[in-house]
């Protein structure tokens, strides 16, 4: 790799800064929702707009990103977005509402949508195209470590401020990224055509988008399809969704180019990027759920506890770009490398019980870091490296939107699971706990006894034992739910893996000079 300038250094540091600001605001908030509760007089349900109400815009945004970029300059709108999201960090942080905060919050999403996929692309556009595992790298540090950072930051700032300072760290970030951005980020001169704002498929868009993530995001607490809240959500979003391709399929110049997915190499590489999203946040979702709700874990304590497979990413990040620089290794053998560790790093977490310690974890995290490096790097190059220049924009608004949605989906699916999973598990354990049971009867008269030593009547004490047993027995249950929650995710990486193949494909139908570029990539 030639050696890399000043100018551009800088510019590394601008835009992953940018980008580190929108994916650690996706989960710094989420650790501090119960302060904002207790400080703005907020309901559960109130609050948890707070985090829906800035996934919808943003995911809205990230989709709009390549003909924002195209329309008003990708320095104009990287720039306008930095400092709009600082702004709103302003008024969330000073928000004396709910309402307030839910507000700013969307004024936030909307912001931090235009930097992510910007981001990459001006990483893309300024590294040359023998660089672009490089810029992957950088990049994927920037999208991969930002969430892990998160709830750490936020668990040590509500322990020790308030839930404000969440939103004001952003501010000197901010004015840092902006200054610079100003002076160092220039505008590319080879852009996509693009027309006027086309009102209509922005209104189906803001519907698809929004309608589809409140259904992810509220679906499990309003029991899914019992709900005609949520009935009629998912009928604008399909309805919608429908109506908004045909639009972009049909105009002269859409918001979002579909046509990109003409290109065999980013079409699979768009399917990818869901499925990295889904198996990538719902593998990363467990984990601060399982510690936090029954090994007793703080915010903070889980946070650490991610640090050392968030270290093993940012190294592990750079030499695979390095690695796929020196062209000795296909990317397709990097990526089922990555697949095959993230089989590994959820089997070894299969196995978990109420006694594991933070030592269990250490080595399976590890392990996902360094997958998530060598999955991430290969598959996000291959996927935007055939695009033009003029492209790169949509392109990686498009792939970012998919994995965004392919990790809310995720998610659902995870939460769902586990309603489902824990009501067999608590069902199968209470066929063992009858008065017919002689360790069920010895275990209640223990509790007994231990309650009324320490001052209860025998009525009391005996009442307490069965609420004991009841909490262990679905404490056992979660446990074993979780468990198949990783065997689950475990699978589908495993289907997968074959699926890799496909990338190797295209090679045998190009013409002679893709041949060339597909035997970098592929063998």
């Amino acid at each position: 790799m030639a050696k890399i300038s000043f100018d551009k250094w800088i510019i590394i540091f601008t835009v992953v800064s940018a980008a580190l600001l929108q994916t650690i605001d996706t989960s710094i908030v989420n650790v501090t929702l119960t302060q904002m509760m207790g400080n703005l007089g907020a309901s559960l349900e109130d609050i948890s707009w707070v985090v829906t109400g800035y996934a919808a815009a943003n995911v809205v945004m990230i989709t709009l990103s390549g003909w924002l970029s195209a329309k008003l300059g990708r320095k104009n709108y990287f720039t306008a977005s930095i400092i709009l999201f600082t702004v709103a960090s302003i008024f969330c942080g000073t928000s004396t509402s709910v309402e307030q905060l839910i507000i700013f919050r969307v004024i936030q999403g909307i912001g931090g949508g235009g930097l992510m996929s910007t981001a990459q692309s001006i990483l893309m556009q300024t590294f040359p195209r023998e660089d672009a595992g490089t810029a992957t790298a950088i990049f994927g540090m920037g999208v991969i470590i930002g969430p892990t950072i998160g709830p750490t930051l936020g668990g040590y700032i509500t322990d020790h401020l308030s839930w404000n300072w969440v939103f004001f760290i952003n501010i000197p970030v901010g004015i840092i990224a902006t200054f610079l951005s100003l002076i160092y980020i220039k505008d590319d001169h080879e852009t996509a055509k693009v027309g006027k704002m086309d009102w209509f498929a922005l209104a189906l868009l803001i519907a698809t988008i929004a309608s589809l993530q409140i259904v992810l995001e509220k679906g499990q607490t309003d029991d899914w399809f019992n709900s005609h809240f949520i009935t009629m959500l998912t009928v604008t979003a399909v309805l919608s969704g429908i109506i908004f391709v045909w639009r972009q399929l049909t105009v002269e110049h859409p918001l979002l180019n579909l046509g990109l997915l003409k290109h065999y190499t980013y079409a699979i590489g768009s399917f990818f990027g869901f499925a990295q999203g889904f198996g990538l946040y719902a593998s990363a979702f467990i984990v601060p759920v399982f510690c936090q709700n029954l090994l007793g874990y703080t915010a903070q304590q889980t946070g650490i506890l991610l640090l050392p497979g968030s270290i093993a990413t940012a190294i592990a990040m750079p030499l695979v770009g390095r690695i796929m620089k020196s062209g000795k290794v296909s990317p397709v053998f990097l990526s089922a490398l990555g697949l095959g560790l993230f089989i590994v790093f959820v089997w070894m977490l299969s196995g978990m019980t109420l006694s594991t310690g933070e030592h269990d974890f250490f080595i399976p995290l590890l392990i996902r870091g360094t997958g998530m490096g060598l999955l991430f790097v290969p598959i996000t190059t291959i996927t935007l490296y055939d695009l033009k220049n003029s492209d790169m924009a949509q392109g990686s608004a498009f792939t970012n939107m998919l994995r965004q949605l392919g990790g809310s989906v995720g998610i659902a699916v995870i939460t769902t699971y586990i309603s489902i999973r824990s009501v067999f598990h608590i069902n199968r354990l209470s066929d063992d706990v009858t008065i017919y049971s002689q360790a069920s009867n010895e275990r209640i008269h223990a509790g007994v006894r231990l309650f009324m030593s320490k001052g209860d009547n025998y009525s009391m004490a005996h009442i307490k034992a069965l609420a004991a047993m009841k909490g262990a027995l679905v404490k056992q249950a979660m446990v074993l739910t979780y468990n198949d929650v990783f065997l689950l995710v475990g699978l589908f990486f495993v289907i997968c893996l074959p699926l890799l193949l496909l990338f190797i494909r295209k090679r045998k139908q190009s013409s002679g000079e893709k041949i060339e570029i597909e035997m970098h990539f592929a063998e």
